[in-house]
């Protein structure tokens, strides 16, 4: 970090959040190239270069796979910073360390060093024009990591790979999780292009975890580990499992995959699918530890059994039972559907959905309408979100009942209310639906009489 950085007071808090918005929504601005990123954090000292890394890239898990890869990080005992995006309720969420948001006042502090960079290349015409939303973000990331002392830190793609603003440093393992379609206008239309997107972020020297399986996608990966002359363990989806088995959706299993053994394994998260998530990154934990990272089994074991990852089926109440998830393609649609059938077949389901303009609607919704009783289709305060109208028209299989309630607090509540106690409220679509019905959480409304919404959590848990 150099000394211009820290010669002024911080930038306001709220503040910061105007500069950030004025660049746009998420995918505003995103430029495909590391110049702008590369040009900052060099400015800046290259604070990204403070600490090894850990990058986690693919289509669907990798959220999950990042925190449940930081999880054993932290109880390997590292000082560990996780960067994940989007977030549901608060900017904050996205840079933690040891699962602890970033505060108003550290937020503050490492982005104003960031935007005094960017004003300071602007001014000697090294930028053309100020760097996106997700570039800022990035930055900001990158700075509040080197100066709480970081002793390691994992960072999920925020789209593509090769040239994310993420993949700016050297990391000591590269992971891939599932790969299918989404971001096709940014990506390409094919699994096998979005494929080459995401291999970018495998570098020479440094190993490879692929939990791909689509056939085109993993020939892919291979491709590139062969260029790259690293070595890829593949996770093989399920094959690697033994003796699994759940309790209330939440599995346990042993896992045996090249010799190498880990029995006991117990997971926080909800869905079979995690499964999958859970043995990409106890592979990359591995890897970690033939690279010489103290990383024991058994820390391993106890970072998957606390790991959790809002909403990605998250239960905020539970009679009702109210369960929120983000499903904003048709790969994470198909995992809350075999959810659904899988634990709570014969149980009445209505379903909450929204979703930005630019998903695959009409594919998502023939996976997700089926499963309800009535769907209340709301329509989140976000300018790409997709009116009510316009998702009906898109859908081939129509809602039993549908119920158009804009609001999406509003249709939680109304599907609530038409609710027995043992019946299911599904909310899902939309990350932006999610975190408007967790502020309504945060904000005291939507939470069962005489139960705490932390008590329904450990309830779950």
């Amino acid at each position: 970090m150099t000394d211009f950085t820290q010669a002024q007071s911080a930038i306001p808090f709220d503040e910061c959040l105007r500069i950030l918005w004025d660049r746009g929504h998420e995918l505003h601005g995103r430029k495909f190239d590391l110049e702008a990123i590369r040009s900052i954090l060099a400015t800046m000292g290259h604070p990204e270069r403070s600490y090894p890394t850990a990058i986690i890239a693919g289509t669907n898990g990798k959220g999950s796979t990042s925190a449940m890869l930081a999880a054993i990080l932290a109880r390997a005992g590292y000082r560990t910073g996780l960067y994940t995006s989007p977030h549901l309720v608060r900017v904050n969420e996205r840079i933690r360390i040891n699962g602890a948001d970033i505060s108003d006042d550290d937020f503050a502090s490492a982005f104003t060093a960031v935007h005094r960079a960017v004003e300071r290349l602007i001014e000697e015409k090294v930028l053309p024009h100020r760097p996106s939303f997700f570039e800022y973000l990035t930055a900001t990331a990158f700075e509040h990591f080197a100066r709480a002392g970081a002793g390691f830190v994992v960072l999920e793609v925020g789209m593509g790979g090769r040239l994310d603003a993420t993949n700016v440093t050297d990391a000591s393992v590269a992971v891939i999780t599932n790969v299918d379609l989404d971001h096709q206008e940014f990506l390409g239309n094919t699994i096998a292009a979005i494929a080459r997107e995401k291999a970018g972020v495998i570098k020479p020297g440094r190993p490879v975890v692929s939990g791909c399986e689509h056939p085109e996608a993993r020939e892919v990966v291979r491709q590139k580990c062969r260029e790259a002359g690293v070595e890829l363990i593949e996770t093989g989806g399920l094959q690697s499992v033994r003796n699994l088995f759940h309790l209330d959706g939440r599995y346990s299993f042993d896992l045996e995959l090249n010799g190498w053994s880990l029995p006991g394994i117990t997971l926080n998260m909800a869905g079979k699918f995690q499964v999958r998530n859970a043995v990409t990154a106890a592979i990359a934990a591995r890897m970690l530890a033939e690279a010489g990272f103290n990383v024991s089994p058994e820390a391993i074991l106890e970072g998957l059994r606390v790991a959790s990852w809002p909403g990605r089926l998250e239960i905020i109440r539970q009679r009702p039972l109210i369960l929120l998830d983000g499903a904003h393609n048709p790969a994470a649609a198909r995992e809350v559907a075999e959810f659904v059938h899988q634990h709570f077949e014969g149980r009445k389901l209505r379903l909450v959905y929204a979703s930005m303009r630019d998903k695959a609607i009409g594919e998502i919704t023939n996976i997700l309408f089926p499963l309800a009783e009535t769907v209340y289709i709301a329509r989140p305060q976000v300018e790409r979100a997709a009116e009510p109208e316009a998702i009906l028209a898109a859908s081939t299989v129509q809602p039993r009942l549908a119920v158009i309630e804009p609001d999406p607090v509003r249709a939680v509540e109304q599907a609530v209310s038409s609710s027995a106690p043992e019946d299911i409220v599904l909310a899902a679509g939309s990350l932006f639906l999610v975190g408007a019905i967790k502020k309504a959480v945060l904000a005291g409304r939507l939470v069962p009489e005489r139960l705490a919404f932390q008590e329904v959590l450990s309830e779950y848990c």
